[in-house]
Order: structure tokens, then C-alpha cells, then sequence
């Protein structure tokens, strides 16, 4: 009798709960079902599902089933619904651009040291992260190099970080000939000068 309760009977083993949630803000009522658990692509492949119209907030389980894109489209819709229930508002673009960065490689990386760690082999951004120390050591141990191409690598150093205005070299050919004489103005002849006082 006590195992009974854990049977399933019809629907996704791995969904603990499902919630009819009715939405009225679009002018007529929609129905939308909330589910608790995994299963993805269970829930997708269950007749009657709309694909199209079904998101999952679990962004491992949505490269798995539907790519790395769609799991940078869910990275980007987690953190902007995150920040507005806080109040928060942040522009599109800079959640597209951690989104890129986290999804790159073609698989999710965490903005975490171990993320950043499988993202780029620069000592010096590792270290500004977490850890100083511990990657400054192994890094010297090692005998890493670092190509200063990053932004957190260049703050560090001090140079100009390769983006923006900084991206490139101007490079501009000195004529070293002497100038040429300045010109009189026209207006420094003496016969356009007005004496003041005469009438």
C-alpha cells in the first residue's frame, strides 16, 4: 500500500507536479500548464503540446533537447523575468551579450572560475576573478604566457584593451618639411585700417 503513491499511472515519471494556470492578461482567457521536474522532451512529444509555445527554465535540459541557440534564447529570458520581478530593468543587448559569452563554445559555460577556466587560457583573467594567488603560482610554476588580449588582462597591465578605440592603430606619416611662411591677412594691411576718432 505505502508503494502505491509512487506509481505512475499516465505522464511524465520525472514531472512532480503540474499547475493549470489561467492567463487573462490578453484580452481572452489561455490556459497555460506549469510543470515541476524535467522531461522536456517528454512534454514536447506529448500529443496535444504546442512546441512551439512550451519554454523550460532548466537551460542544460534545453541545449540537450533543442541546441545551444535555444538554450542562449532561455539564458536570456531567465535573467531578464529574474531582474523585471525584482524591479530591474537591463537592457536587451547586454543580457545577449552574456548569453553569447556563456554559449560560445557551443555548450553552456557558468560565469563561474571553473566556466571561465574552460573559456580562455588567460592567467591573468583567472586570476582577477577568483583565486589570485593560487593561478598567479601556477601560472609561474608553469610558465604560462599571456597574449594581453582581454579586457580584464589589460586593466590589469594598464594598456589600451582591444575593443572600441582600442581596437586598432593609427598609424600617420610625418611630412618633416618646414612650413611654409604664414600669409598676411587681408585685413592686416594697413590701408584697412580705420583709425578711430576720424569722421
Amino acid at each position: 500500500m505505502e508503494q502505491l503513491p509512487k506509481v505512475v499511472i499516465k505522464g511524465i515519471p520525472s514531472s512532480s507536479r503540474a499547475v493549470i494556470h489561467a492567463d487573462d492578461s490578453l484580452g481572452g482567457t489561455r490556459y497555460r500548464l506549469l510543470v515541476e521536474g524535467d522531461g522536456l522532451r517528454e512534454v514536447i512529444a506529448t500529443y496535444g503540446v504546442d512546441g512551439t509555445r512550451t519554454r523550460s527554465n532548466n537551460t542544460t535540459e534545453v541545449e540537450k533537447t533543442l541546441g545551444i541557440e535555444a538554450a542562449r534564447s532561455t539564458i536570456i529570458h531567465e535573467i531578464a523575468e529574474t531582474m523585471s520581478g525584482h524591479g530591474i530593468s537591463v537592457d536587451r543587448r547586454h543580457l545577449m551579450l552574456l548569453a553569447d559569452l556563456m554559449t560560445f563554445r557551443g555548450e553552456v559555460l557558468g560565469i563561474t572560475r571553473h566556466g571561465l577556466a574552460r573559456m580562455k587560457e588567460s592567467a591573468l583573467m583567472l586570476a582577477s576573478f577568483e583565486k589570485t594567488a593560487d593561478h598567479l603560482f601556477d601560472a609561474a610554476y608553469y610558465g604560462q604566457t599571456d597574449e594581453i588580449s582581454g579586457v580584464s588582462e589589460s586593466i590589469i597591465l594598464g594598456v589600451p584593451m582591444a575593443i572600441g578605440t582600442g581596437f586598432f592603430d593609427l598609424v600617420h606619416k610625418v611630412d618633416w618639411r618646414p612650413l611654409a611662411a604664414p600669409r598676411k591677412l587681408i585685413f592686416d594691411r594697413s590701408e584697412f585700417h580705420v583709425k578711430l576718432g576720424d569722421s
